[in-house]
C-alpha cells in the first residue's frame, strides 16, 4: 500500500466542506452522474478484476475463510449487477426536497417538513467491494457525501472501484471531495474515524459482530448497528414440505457468507420424522456441516450435537444448526432468545400460524414462505442498500434512499410576531 497522504480527518474534513455544494445539484445531474458511473465502471471492469485478483491472492496468502474471500471475490457478472443496480438507483424518485406534511396554523403561519440530505455519512465494511459501489450511489442520489473505510483486505479493489466511479461523477459534476476512500486501513484508524462528530453525521458499519459492537460502543458520531445475521427457517407443522425444503435450501446456499443466509433450522415435531431425513441430506449432499438438537441427532446420525453457543452463531459458511421444536410457541421463543433481529422465516399453510408468527416475532424483516435472501435493497426494489438496520431507531432492515435522509421544517409566515 502506498504512503497515506490524507490523514483520516484531513478526508472528513474535505467531504464535510463539500456537502454544502450537494443539495444545489438538481434530481437530472445526479441521474446523470449514476448513469455515467455505471458507464465507467462497465469500461473499467478489467481494471476492477485485476485489482480484485491481488485482494484475493493476498487474502487466502493471509488465511482468510472462504467466506470472507467470497465476499470478496468480483467477477464479471457480479460487476454488471453492479452497474445495473447504479442504473436502477438512477430510474428511482429523488427524496431530496420531497414534503412530507405540510399545514398552516391558525395565525397564518405555513409549515413544511422536507426530506434533506444527511449530509456526511461513514462507512465501515468488511471485505465487500461491492458495498463502495453501493454506498456511493445511494449517497450521491441523496445528495449526501460519502467517506468509506474498507477493510485492508479489499483496498485494491475498493480504491479501483471509488476512483472509477470519482472519475464518472466528476465529470457529470459532482464535487470531487464528496466521495472519499480512507487511505488509512489500520485498526486505529477505525476510532479517529467514529469519532469525527465534526465532519460526520451518520456512521454505518458493515461487518462482523465483533467490528460493529467495537464501532457502537466507541463511535461518537450518531451510528446505525446493522448486518449481522443469525437467521432462522421455522417450519411449521402444516408446511407444504417441497416448499419448505427448497424455501432452507435457497436460504442457506445461494450465499452462505452474507447475512440473509439461514443459519438455523426450527422443525415441527409432528414432521420431524419425515422431514428432517430429507433435507438434511440435502444439505449434507452439499457439504453443510450440520449441528443439532439430541432429536436431530437421532434422526440424522451424521449430525453433530449443537452446543448452546451454536444456536446464537452467525456461521457465515456451510454450517447450520437444527432443532427440533414442540410448538409454534416455542419456535417464536428460541428466536427471541437466540435471534438478531434481523430476518426470520416461517413455512407454514396454516394463516393463523403465519399471522402469530408475524406479530410476534421481532425482527427487522419477517418472511412467510420465501427465502430469507429476500431480505435485499434490491429486491425490495430500493435499487441496493447502504445496509441491514436491526435496530429501532431510525432506520429498519433493509435501507435505502429514504432512510440516508433527514428532514427540516420550512416556515413561511407574512409578518407573524409571537404573544
Amino acid at each position: 500500500m502506498t504512503t497515506l497522504t490524507l490523514t483520516v480527518k484531513e478526508q472528513c474534513k474535505r467531504a464535510h466542506a463539500a456537502s454544502r455544494y450537494m443539495n444545489r445539484l438538481s434530481t437530472d445531474q445526479k441521474n446523470h452522474a449514476l448513469q455515467q458511473m455505471a458507464k465507467g465502471l462497465r469500461d473499467a471492469i478489467s481494471i476492477i478484476l485485476e485489482a480484485n485478483q491481488k485482494d484475493i491472492s493476498n487474502g487466502k496468502n493471509n488465511g482468510l475463510t472462504n467466506a470472507l474471500i467470497d465476499r470478496l471475490t468480483l467477477t464479471e457478472t457480479r460487476l454488471e449487477d453492479i452497474a445495473t443496480a447504479i442504473e436502477s438507483i438512477s430510474h428511482l424518485n429523488d427524496p431530496i426536497g420531497e414534503t412530507l406534511s405540510e399545514w398552516t396554523q391558525k395565525d397564518g403561519l405555513n409549515i413544511k417538513k422536507i426530506r434533506v440530505p444527511m449530509g456526511v455519512i461513514g462507512m465501515i465494511y468488511e471485505a465487500r467491494p461491492n458495498v463502495t459501489a453501493d454506498a456511493i450511489s445511494l449517497a450521491i442520489k441523496t445528495s449526501n457525501c460519502i467517506v468509506l473505510r474498507g477493510s485492508s483486505s479489499a483496498y485494491h479493489s475498493n480504491k479501483a472501484i471509488t476512483d472509477t466511479l470519482k472519475v464518472a461523477a466528476k465529470s457529470a459534476g459532482i464535487p470531487e471531495d464528496a466521495i472519499q476512500l480512507l487511505e488509512d486501513t489500520s485498526r486505529e484508524s477505525v476510532s479517529t474515524f467514529v469519532q469525527m462528530k465534526d465532519y460526520l453525521n451518520l456512521i454505518i458499519p458493515r461487518g462482523g459482530a465483533g467490528l460493529i459492537q467495537r464501532v457502537c460502543e466507541s463511535a461518537t458520531v450518531p451510528t446505525i448497528e446493522t448486518g449481522v445475521g443469525n437467521c432462522h427457517v421455522y417450519v411449521d407443522k402444516d408446511a407444504n414440505l417441497d416448499t419448505a425444503h427448497d424455501i432452507i435450501l435457497n436460504s442457506k446456499l445461494h450465499r452462505p457468507s452474507v447475512c440473509n443466509a439461514a443459519e438455523s433450522i426450527l422443525i415441527h415435531h409432528d414432521i420431524a420424522s419425515v422431514f428432517l431425513p430429507k433435507i438434511l441430506q440435502s444439505l449434507s449432499d452439499q457439504n453443510v456441516e450440520i449441528r443439532g438438537c439430541e432429536t436431530t441427532c437421532k434422526l440424522f446420525n451424521t449430525a453433530k450435537q449443537a452446543t448452546s453457543e451454536d444456536w446464537a452463531t452467525e456461521y457465515l459458511g456451510l454450517t447450520v444448526s437444527v432443532k427440533i421444536i414442540s410448538s409454534l410457541e416455542n419456535a417464536i421463543q428460541h428466536i427471541h432468545d437466540h435471534g438478531s433481529m434481523h430476518t426470520e422465516v416461517i413455512v407454514s399453510e396454516n394463516r393463523t400460524a403465519i399471522s402469530q408468527f408475524q406479530k410476534e416475532i421481532d425482527a427487522s424483516t419477517v418472511i412467510s414462505n420465501a427465502s430469507s435472501r429476500f431480505t435485499d435493497g434490491g429486491e425490495f426494489g430500493f435499487g441496493a442498500e447502504i445496509g441491514i438496520s436491526t435496530q429501532k431507531l431510525h432506520a429498519r432492515g433493509p435501507m435505502g434512499l429514504p432512510e440516508i435522509t433527514s428532514y427540516k421544517y420550512i416556515v413561511s409566515g407574512n409578518g407573524q410576531i409571537r404573544t
